[in-house]
Order: structure tokens, then sequence, then C-alpha cells
């Protein structure tokens, strides 16, 4: 199987602008293509991830990916379908590019000789002055091209500035310069990016040599089988910046992957091979409660983002909360793991008997609850069954003399902090 049929195989194939030329043209040579996202933010999130490592598949193919971040585009705004985007300085964008680029730069291998290249089309565009772009660009796309633009079309009753009308000419100078300073073949993108990607290419055809010959593939949306909007969690968005999601976070997200879902993200987003999936898709049939293809799932994605050290405290601490064996979890474990449990802060001073303890933290919601919860064995210390209504909570109980996790029957986690 080729690399476009592996592609198709994997559900990642949306839109092509000439896949018989394309499947020609890999068959033929390596090629260099490209991919970018624009810095609306500083840090990417797991809806970002899949043209990405779209592109990755095509550097182990023998590729060269060239990973754009779009610090001029970023300065405009790829048209939203509601309203104009708000505009960013010029110094967010910089720090938003930063932070971006070190992102990606975990996905893909820059050694060899088809290592990836990372770009900013802030170097290229800036320096252009407003005749040159109308001129030598403008004069090139026609206006009823352009409206004809699902982002363009469905904003002409809401209204849409020239700034953002002319964004598809912008990201179309992008193609076209990689095209002609690094021959870049192939733009590769979202769905919503069929419009940008034939842009590039209508700039190509009509500003360089009449042999040139480019090709662009987007690849589908992301859903969820229950029609829930992949990537959200009650807390938000799933970050690729462990200070906005923590590895343990990320990792859980994926492990939580419903067997409706788990196999198409198999597909979508690890390096597994077919038959390595085809096992996993067979787990989920035949013993679905072991959640094998959970498991490979969140471990692909997490060392892949987070690198294996983060991996593996992740899956500590999932078997330390599966177990109830909190007292081998450090403190930054803890804090990783309990980050959105109930927590009380206890002041010195304060009783720390056990049955004050539960109403002062509110555990339980009165000492006579308090007492039968501790005498029916329903409480944990740090995963240790607590039965003593007398019980007294001693320094040998503080992880790191930083915190105390109760636990109240099987599931209900508390975090006392000193």
């Amino acid at each position: 199987m080729n690399l476009l049929q592996d592609l198709q195989w994997r559900g990642i194939v949306y839109q092509q602008t000439d896949e018989e030329g394309l499947t020609e043209l890999l068959e033929k040579e390596k090629i260099s293509l490209y991919c970018g996202m624009d810095p609306t933010g500083d840090s990417m999130h797991i809806g970002h991830l899949l043209p990405f490592l779209t592109l990755r598949r095509f550097q182990n193919a023998g590729h060269r990916p060239i990973v754009l971040v779009g610090g001029a585009t970023g300065l405009i705004g790829d048209p939203k379908a509601t309203e104009e985007r708000v505009l960013q300085t010029v110094e967010t964008v910089q720090k938003n590019v930063e932070a971006l680029t070190e992102q990606l730069k975990t996905i893909f291998n820059f050694e060899g000789e088809n290592g990836a290249i990372m770009v900013n089309n802030y170097d290229w565009t800036a320096p252009m002055n407003v005749i040159t772009f109308l001129r030598d660009y403008g004069k090139h796309i026609g206006i009823n091209y352009m409206l004809a633009k699902d982002t363009i079309a469905t904003r002409l009753e809401t209204g849409i500035s020239f700034t953002e009308f002319a964004y598809t000419i912008l990201q179309g100078m992008d193609f076209k310069h990689l095209y002609e300073q690094h021959n870049c073949k192939l733009q590769i993108g979202g769905s919503d990016q069929w419009g940008n990607i034939t842009t590039g290419l209508e700039l190509i055809r009509k500003m360089t040599d009449e042999d040139s010959k480019a090709f662009g593939l987007t690849i589908p949306l992301v859903t969820k089988a229950d029609g829930t909007k992949f990537g959200k969690t009650e807390s938000g968005a799933v970050w690729l910046d462990p200070e906005k999601t923590s590895p343990y976070e990320f990792y859980q997200f994926w492990i939580n992957t419903a067997d409706a879902d788990v196999v198409k993200y198999l597909k979508y987003f690890t390096f597994l091979s077919k038959e390595q999936i085809e096992v996993l898709e067979q787990s989920v049939q035949e013993e679905a409660h072991l959640r094998k293809a959970q498991k490979a799932l969140a471990e692909e994605l997490t060392r892949m983002i987070h690198g294996e050290v983060a991996l593996q405290q992740a899956i500590k601490i999932t078997e330390a909360l599966f177990s109830g064996d909190i007292r081998n979890l450090t403190a930054s474990e803890i804090k990783e793991g309990f980050k959105d449990v109930p927590s009380y802060e206890h002041k010195e001073g304060e009783k720390l008997g056990i049955v004050d303890l539960l109403v002062n933290a509110k555990i339980s919601p009165s000492k006579r609850q308090a007492r039968e919860d501790v005498a029916n064995g329903a409480i944990y210390v740090n995963g240790e069954r607590i039965t003593e209504v007398e019980y007294v909570l001693s320094d040998n109980d503080r992880i790191e003399n930083q915190f105390t996790v109760i636990r109240r029957g099987k599931k209900k986690y508390f975090l006392i902090k000193y």
C-alpha cells in the first residue's frame, strides 16, 4: 500500500485537486510539501494536530515537510463564518509564533536529507509594499473568483472588511513563494482551507512557468460518534501546552475515548501500522473491557507530544488512582492528578482529628455522618482505610508536607493542602 492509499485507508483524505496527477508525482519523486497555521494563540490544541501529523506521514515516506507558522497571516486572520476577528498586536503574534514553533518541533524530524524546514511568512510578506501586492498579486485574482470562496460568500450578508477579504491572496502568496524557493509541490490543510489552497494554485499557474504543476489536499474535520465536538472537555480545550493541559490530563483525554471512536482516532493520530490497528480493532470488538486500543492511543499521543518521562508519570498517576495507592505519588504528581478535585486548606493550629477534618473540609455534611463514614470504612487517607473515629492525622499523613488525599467511598476524592 503506497502513501496515498494508506491515507485513504486511514480516512484522512477529504479533497484533492488532482488525485491522478499527485499519485503519479509521488511515484516519480520525493517532493517538498507544506502545511501552515496562524498564531492566533500561544498554544496548539488537539484540533490542530491532524494536518501536521499527516505532513509527518509524508516525511516518514521520504518527502520533505515545510512547517509554516503565519506571522503575517496571523496579523490579519482567516475570515470566520460569523464576524470579524479582533486584530492582535505584532508583539503578541510574534510571541505566539515562538510558542507554536516549539510545539511543532516535537512532531517533526529536522535531521537528514528530508529534514523538516520551519518558515514564517512574515519574513517574505512584511518587506512587500502595497503597490507590489496590488500589481503583482491582486491583478491575478479576480473579484468574482474570490466571491465564490465559501469563507467569503458566507460573510457577504453580515459584512466583511477588505482586510479579511484579501486574506486568501496572502495565503496564496505563501504557496507561490514556497513553490519558487523550495520547489514545494503540495499544500495540505484542514477542509476549511480548500479555498486558500486553490488560490495558491491559481497564483502559481498564472505567475510561474506554464509547465508548473502543484497540488492541494485537504483533511476532514475530526468528529465524534456521539455528535459532540472533538477535543473539548468539561474544563475546555485539550491543549498541547503542559501548563494549560497537564500530560496526565492529556493522557486521560485519550484513554477515555469511546469505543465507537477509538479505531478512527488510532488511524488519524498514531503512526501504528494497519496490521497493529486491526489487532486493536479486534480487541475493541472482543474484549472491550481491557481498553487496549485506548491505552495504545493515549500512550502514542502522550509520548509524541510530551515525551517518555511525562508519559510514564501520567501512567503512574492513573494506576495510583485506580488502585488507591496514593502514597507512592510525589507532591508534584498529586498536584497534577488532583488538579480538579475539591480542596481544603488546613490552617495550622486547627485540630486534625479525622471527624473534624471531614466536616471542616465539607467531605461529610455533619459530625454524625462523618463518624458513620469512618466507622463504616468509607474513608481513606492517602489510600489507606481509616476506621477509628478518634484517628488524628499526623505528619506521616502528609505527602512531602504539602498534601493529604482523602477519599470518601469509591471515587470521591478531596485534597487537603498545608
